[in-house]
């Protein structure tokens, strides 16, 4: 697997599974910015959310990764910024097909909902696959922000 530097985050429900994935991270080789929480005291996730894409966007990490009690309000959060692809996965193929087919640049987790080893395979599953560009370039293209009439 190629190294990355990895931008991750968490709110008060993703605390427990960050701080895993943090090791889980380092011990693959992969650089890590852990923007927080701090600890599971209650914070607001999207302020976690636009920490972890602005690195992202600045080019500063490869990816993001970030963890809510469901990851659902992580990725809504994440995907106000155009430049951000971020998706919620559950299991390993999601995070697959979404690095294969959407070039996800971010990838939300529920930090309640799964445990250590799903989110380490969901991880590494995310990290370790290839955008397939071709027919789904132009479709990346149609994601871009435009007018509505």
């Amino acid at each position: 697997m190629v190294h990355h530097l990895i931008a991750i985050a968490a709110d008060h429900g993703g605390f427990r599974l960050k701080t895993a994935l943090v090791a889980f991270l380092h011990d693959a080789g992969h650089d890590v910015r852990d923007l927080g929480c701090p600890n599971a005291d209650r914070v607001d996730y999207p302020d976690y959310a636009h920490d972890v894409c602005a690195e992202v966007i600045a080019g500063r990490a490869r990816f993001g990764v970030l963890i809510c009690g469901t990851g659902v309000g992580m990725a809504i959060a994440a995907n106000r910024h155009p430049e951000i692809r971020c998706a919620q996965a559950s299991e390993a193929t999601t995070a697959r097909l979404t690095r294969a087919h959407n070039d996800a640049n971010v990838i939300a987790l529920a930090g309640r909902l799964i445990g250590e080893e799903l989110a380490f395979d969901i991880l590494t599953a995310f990290l370790s696959t290839k955008f397939d560009g071709g027919r789904h370039t132009a479709r990346l293209a149609k994601l871009m922000p435009r007018e509505f009439a």
